[in-house]
Formats: C-alpha cells, structure tokens, sequence
C-alpha cells in the first residue's frame, strides 16, 4: 500500500517540477493531476480487486495527510488525484525526497565554481545555467553530485596537461583514485567533444596528451634519423617508422633529404602519400605533446625545407592548420586546401551542417576567405580521404 502512495505522490511531483509554476512563469494557477487507471492499467480489471483495493487505500491515506484530493466516483472507483500544492513540503518529507529546488541550487553553486576555469567550462556551464532556467536538465548530470564534480574537475585540468600522461596517472594526480577516471571517461570525452574544439572523439584525450599506452610519431620520406649515435637512413625504405614518445628524447639528429616536410592530418592520407620529395609527418588531428616536439625538432635542424600542411578542406582543417603554426611557431602553408582542390572534387564532397556553416562564418576575414566563401556558396566540405583516388605527393 505503501508503494502505491510514493509511486503516486513521486508521479504527481514530477509533473510540479516540470512545470512552469515551479519556476514562476505561468501566467495561469495550474494544478497536477494524474489519472489513477492510466498510472496503473489493471486498476479496473474485475480479477485484480485486490490491487483496486490497496489503490483505494493508498489514495484515502494521502488524501487523510492532505497531500492530495481525489476525484471518485460513487462506485468508489478513483478517477483521478490532484496534489495539494499547500502541502508540497510535507509531501517531500514524506517521500525522503529531495527537492528539485534544492538540486538547482547545488548544482548552480557548481557551476558557478568551474565556469571561469577555461574556455571549455566557460561555454557548458554557462549553457547548464541557461538550462536550469529554463527548468531543464543539466547535461551529463545523474544525479550523483560527486560524480558530477569528479566530471567538471578533470575537464578544468585536462587542458593543462604539457606532457604525455598515462590516464591511471592522471586519474591518480587529478581524483585521488587510478581507476576513477575511467568511471567518467565516456562523459568527460563527450563534454569536451561538444564544447570544446577537437576534429576527432576518438583521438580527443591524445590531443590533449592523456593516453593509455605511449603515443608514436608516424613519419616517412625522404631523410635520416640519428637515435641514441645509430643512423637510421629511411629514405630507401618504403611505408613509414614510428618513434615512441618514450623514445623521442633519445633522438639526436633529424635531416631531411628532401625540400618540403609536410604535416598530414589524416592516417589514410599519409599512408597513401607519395614522398618522392618530402618528408611525410601524420599529425592526426590537433597534434600532441609527442607531435609537437618531434616537428619542433625537424624544423630546428632543417629550416630551410618548405613547412606545409595537408588537412581536409572544412573548418576543422582550418582550425587545425593554425593551431599547428600557434604551437610550433612555424609557418606551415596549406597544401590541397583551396578551391582549385575543391572544384576538381566536387562529387567527393559533403554538405556542411550548421555547426560547420557557423565555424566557418569565423573564418570569413582569414587567409581562407576565398576557400570558406566557395564552401558557403556551394554547400560543402571535403574530407583527406577523397583525395586518396588521385594520385597524391610531392
């Protein structure tokens, strides 16, 4: 019987505090009823009088505490139950239910804490207090309190990561626990999917140098790789060599043979790329530290090569191509990221969605106006892999 009263009152609350009157802005008195036979389907089934009955009763005990009033019939049958909103207090005493109210005011408390920590907690939190007041939910919020604070404490760290990191070491440094990031891996990767900047989910955490294993620099071409005094001359080797993060510390000596080293965002589109003339890097997206430092190291000991970029053509590739020169200080140009590209591919492109339209509206004042003018114009994106049928290299 007991069920029965909570599970009413419990459905009966839910509606208050979907509703406008719980944050003031209905322009009318509104009231929360439910209809018994709708909650409970047997309840006019002739063989279940038992369960007719102990509804009955339970209806009669939350009327008798005025939690609620009932609409019945002369049969006895209850047609429907209204909450008493005199009595909303009580009735969440009753339940040992925590009020809404009480929620939103801990979680506004903190986002408030986190808002100003970075530019990816500035945008979620302010859009979370945009959607508290609009009686929303808050995203990526199961009412686990502690859960949720572990969530925001590891996004307002994880930009501040300089060096590849092992996620058990940085679950250990940032939550106290090796094993307490993995619980909020899933959530903290698709806050900072959607309200960060990052081309790739998949690759997200190792752009921002969290990973499980160590990371490798992938490379191919034409030059030679001194490690710990051996020379390694992969010039004459065909496919690629990759170097461990743990073992880039130990490289000595880079030197390209050829005239241009270029930056690949796409692994398809550096395995495929002829290095006839140039030594091939596979970035992978926004590079990480281990990227970052190897392409710092190329450029000091070959300043005078040609330094470019091969990225798709949409804003992600953009974006991309500047933060590679904002991190390394070096002036990569773009390869194959024009219009003359885009018009001989056109059948292998995409149409933007908005969130493209809106990103690439950003770069209308750029280097990429022209580029970003024709995507508009023509509804369009292209990804590296396309370009894979033609025959592509330096």
């Amino acid at each position: 019987m007991i069920k029965y009263e909570k599970q009413i009152l419990n459905v009966l609350l839910d509606k208050y505090e979907g509703s406008k009157s719980f944050i003031g802005t209905n322009q009318v008195n509104q009231s929360f009823t439910c209809k018994v036979a709708q909650m409970f389907p047997k309840y006019k089934d002739d063989s279940e009088y038992e369960l007719f009955c102990a509804i009955n009763e339970a209806v009669d005990n939350l009327e008798a505490q005025d939690f609620v009033t009932a609409k019945k019939l002369k049969s006895g049958v209850v047609q429907s139950v209204t909450l008493s909103l005199d009595a909303i207090n009580e009735a969440y005493e009753y339940l040992g239910r925590i009020p809404k109210s009480d929620i939103i005011i801990d979680l506004k408390n903190i986002l408030l804490l986190y808002k100003d920590c970075n530019v990816i907690l500035s945008a979620y939190c302010s859009r979370q207090l945009e959607r508290l007041a609009e009686n929303k939910s808050v995203e990526f919020f199961d009412n686990n309190f502690d859960m949720y604070e572990s969530i925001l404490k590891v996004v307002s760290k994880i930009t501040e990561v300089k060096n590849e990191t092992f996620e058990r070491d940085f679950s250990i440094q940032v939550l106290g626990d090796s094993k307490a990031f993995e619980k909020i891996r899933s959530k903290v990767v698709a806050l900072l999917y959607e309200y960060g900047d990052f081309p790739d989910r998949e690759t997200l955490l190792a752009d921002l140098n969290i990973v499980k294993n160590p990371g490798h620099v992938y490379f191919k071409g034409k030059g030679k790789i001194a490690v710990c005094g051996q020379q390694i001359d992969f010039s004459q080797m065909s496919g690629d060599m990759a170097i461990s993060s743990e073992m880039l510390k130990n490289v000595d000596d880079i030197t390209v043979f050829g005239d241009v080293v270029i930056t690949i965002e796409n692994l398809t589109t550096f395995n495929a790329f002829n290095c006839e003339n140039s030594f091939a890097i596979y970035l992978g997206g926004y590079h990480n530290t281990s990227r970052r430092n190897f392409i710092k190291k190329v450029y000091e000991q070959n300043p005078d090569k040609q330094y470019l970029h091969f990225g798709d053509i949409d804003a992600g590739g953009f974006y991309i191509l500047q933060h590679l020169r904002n991190k390394t200080g070096i002036s990569f140009a773009p390869y194959c990221m024009d219009v003359k590209t885009l018009k001989a591919n056109l059948k292998y492109t995409k149409k933007l969605t908005e969130s493209d339209r809106k990103r690439l509206a950003a770069l209308a004042e750029t280097e990429f106006e022209e580029t970003v003018e024709f995507m508009l114009e023509n509804n369009c994106k292209l990804e590296q892999e396309t370009m894979d049928l033609m025959e592509i290299g330096i």
